[in-house]
């Protein structure tokens, strides 16, 4: 494991752990913004155009810790409608990938392992949790903590996702999505993520290659939630989904403020003998995150800004994937991303907005 001063979140602890006394930061003073903000997103003022994507702040604290050190869009870690239990622990391990994880070595299992040396930078990683929630009797209270916890030119999105219950059809499941944002805008969310593309729950699956599924999501979503902006959160398209993409990115024109992209890229996770390694029913598959996926985030993010300027859209793009160093950063803004965020790198390095701040002009 990288041996870092300053962990948000902790992967050697379980998520309870993490929930209960996280985040276990080091002690320092808080990043200071000067002037005013000058970068704008969904109608927000902004100090900065980086953040931490949904997946290492659980909590209220968490998510102030994140504002704190200075990384200005925040997500609030995926909620749910319902209570929903965490995957069995472990819940992250760390992958052994030489370069980009292209599509062609994702097809093949991948040996994972509990521990590594691999420098931040480099660091690929798969994690699986599931999309766990104590339910909106603790995040709905809470989520209004976090939304305090904004200073100036600082945004939360919430992130919301659907969760198939017993009787359940498919517009039922798509509406829950909606009833999750429903509940984040009460809290007060100035922006709420739909995510379509969590690949980690065996039941639910990644919803975000089904035109109909997306569209109904949206619908059901922008009615409950009136005038506050909402993101697609959403995966890897190959080439040969193009179409599909299109046809998501028309139709949802009305609906969708903002794509985020990527979430993660899928693969079969192995111990050394070749075995399932992430203990429990429908996890050998999970997704990869961190160093190795970049490429597959900037891909996403040209071929959205491109669609974006071919049919004159307004709808903004939010980077995410293999964001480790400052460098990343301005590969995403230099693809057409009007916000970027990271998560495997924020996990362990508080500094990085910091870091990213220096090299803002």
């Amino acid at each position: 494991m990288p041996q870092l001063p300053a962990i948000f979140f902790d992967p050697a602890k379980t998520f309870d752990d993490n929930f209960d006394h996280g985040p276990f930061l080091a002690a320092g003073p808080a990043y200071q913004n000067e002037g005013e903000p000058s970068y704008t997103f969904l109608g927000h003022k902004l100090y900065s155009p980086f953040g931490i994507a949904a997946g290492s702040l659980p909590t209220s604290k968490h998510v102030g810790g994140a504002f704190n050190r200075g990384f200005d869009v925040v997500c609030y870690k995926t909620q749910r409608s319902v209570p929903f239990p965490v995957n069995e622990f472990p819940n992250v391990v760390y992958l052994d990938i030489d370069g980009d994880l292209t599509l062609e070595k994702a097809a093949r299992p991948l040996a994972g392992r509990l521990t590594s040396d691999v420098p931040l930078e480099k660091l690929t990683i798969t994690n699986s949790f599931g999309n766990p929630s104590r339910g909106p009797g603790f995040w709905v209270n809470d989520m209004k903590k976090a939304v305090a916890a904004q200073g100036k030119g600082q945004l939360l999105i919430a992130s919301v996702v659907g969760t198939i219950r017993e009787g359940f059809g498919k517009e039922d499941y798509y509406q829950d999505f909606a009833d999750a944002a429903g509940l984040a805008v009460s809290a007060g969310a100035p922006a709420v993520e739909i995510n379509l593309s969590c690949p980690n729950v065996a039941n639910e699956g990644v919803v975000c290659y089904t035109h109909d599924a997306v569209l109904s999501i949206a619908q059901r979503t922008k009615a409950k939630v009136g005038d506050v902006p909402i993101i697609a959160k959403i995966g890897y398209f190959t080439p040969d989904q193009q179409e599909l993409l299109e046809k998501i990115v028309l139709d949802t024109r009305d609906y969708v403020s903002a794509f985020s992209a990527i979430n993660t890229i899928q693969a079969a996770i192995v111990d050394e003998d070749g075995k399932q390694l992430l203990p429990g029913e429908g996890r050998l598959r999970s997704g990869v995150c961190g160093a190795g996926i970049k490429w597959a985030g900037i891909d996403m993010v040209k071929r959205l800004d491109a669609l974006r300027k071919k049919h004159r859209l307004s709808f903004e793009i939010i980077g995410v994937g293999g964001v480790m160093a400052p460098a990343d950063f301005h590969d995403y803004r230099a693809a057409g991303a009007d916000v970027v965020q990271s998560v495997t790198a924020a996990m362990w390095n508080d500094q990085l907005a910091a870091e990213i701040k220096a090299t803002l002009h």
